[in-house]
């Protein structure tokens, strides 16, 4: 049956995916997007559909959401800011604020949505779960300035032995910063606003999606674009700590099918599900996967032992949950990078951002450089 989607940041990355397949399902599509420059330098991208009914606007506007809300049966709420930046409000005012605008606007203006999916985000769960050398299951919160600036890495027990890092599932959130707080607001919205209004919710927790339309000028978007243009430059990529910091990197088509399993299944309402690769992968063996694509494997990454203030150690996602409602990661890390490679490769105006990129996060006193002899 053909429905009315509305996809709230439906211009970028994840939504324009999205948009894609509902409209190869045969559904009417609607995206409000603000097309803020930041990530769309220059303007509505060539790679959305003149199929979609496109509003400009911003989230945070109840009329530019009334105009977005009206006729829809279901909400897909992508919209977000994400940035290093410290304008903390900014955050909230984007991504919680704008959430608790939808569940206002169904409630006051008797809206039959049948369904709102909110993208949450694998930050959620801050620094994960881990286990002591004596076997107790802890949550630490965050690795201490001093010890970053001591070039320590790893997580350590009281008695300065290394913790193992575990997969960590849903019931688990441990929000370290602006960014995963307002993501944390958006998933308790949802889920008490939804169950309150009965109005069945969902949110997904994404791991770090890969794969094409990824902007290149957003500082937040990830190790692969990072990489990509490094060697597209021809310039060897700088790997911040020691390059064995592990993440479950996840395909973009993996987390659509994701978001088209929990809109039409109601055994995920009002639940929270993590959407994640299924394997740990290291950043030195991403930064490796990406040279042989390229075929610059003689380009070695640099390692001078810098790192970003704020950075989670290790963040692998349980998937079990949803992996029980029959969706499984099909991709491959080499498919993610050989398809962002053929997108950046398609370009003809990509500007070489990476040492602005760098020098914004230094000024921002993001990246910093350890001292492990104080020197």
């Amino acid at each position: 049956m053909s429905e009315t989607i509305i996809i709230t940041g439906g211009a970028g990355f994840i939504g324009s995916h999205l948009a894609d397949r509902l409209l190869a399902l045969g559904h009417r599509v609607r995206v409000l997007d603000n097309l803020t420059e930041r990530v769309h330098r220059n303007g509505r991208p060539a790679y959305l559909s003149p199929a979609i009914e496109f509003i400009e606007g911003d989230v945070r506007h109840r009329d530019a959401m009334v105009r977005a809300l009206r006729g829809a049966d279901v909400v897909f709420h992508f919209a977000a800011y994400q940035d290093y930046q410290q304008d903390f409000s900014t955050f909230f005012h984007t991504n919680a604020v704008s959430t608790a605008l939808i569940y206002e606007l169904i409630v006051q203006e008797r809206l039959p949505v049948r369904k709102v999916v909110v993208a949450s985000s694998q930050f959620v769960q801050g620094d994960g779960l881990y286990r002591t050398a004596d076997g107790e299951v802890v949550a630490p919160m965050f690795r201490s300035a001093e010890q970053l600036e001591r070039g320590d890495w790893e997580f350590r027990d009281a008695e300065g032995r290394p913790m193992q890092w575990l997969w960590t599932p849903e019931t688990h959130a441990g929000p370290a910063n602006a960014y995963a707080m307002s993501k944390f607001s958006q998933e308790q919205q949802a889920m008490r606003f939804g169950e309150r209004y009965a109005i069945p919710s969902t949110a997904l927790r994404f791991s770090i999606v890969q794969g094409s339309r990824q902007s290149f000028y957003n500082t937040y978007s990830g190790a692969c674009r990072i990489f990509s243009l490094h060697y597209y430059f021809g310039k060897a990529p700088t790997i911040y700590e020691d390059g064995r910091q592990r993440r479950d990197f996840v395909n973009i088509h993996d987390v659509i099918d994701a978001n088209v399993l929990v809109m039409n299944d109601h055994r995920t309402d009002y639940q929270v599900f993590n959407v994640g690769g299924g394997t740990a992968w290291t950043v030195s063996q991403l930064a490796s996967t990406v040279a042989q694509v390229f075929g610059r494997e003689d380009l070695e990454p640099l390692l001078p032992g810098s790192y970003r203030y704020g950075d989670t150690r290790h963040a692998c996602s349980d998937i079990s949950k949803l992996r029980a409602l029959g969706w499984e990661p099909k991709r491959s890390m080499e498919q993610s990078v050989r398809e962002y490679v053929a997108y950046l490769n398609e370009q003809t105006n990509v500007d070489d951002i990476l040492a602005f990129a760098t020098e914004n996060m230094r000024m921002q006193n993001v990246v910093r450089q350890a001292r492990p002899h104080g020197l």
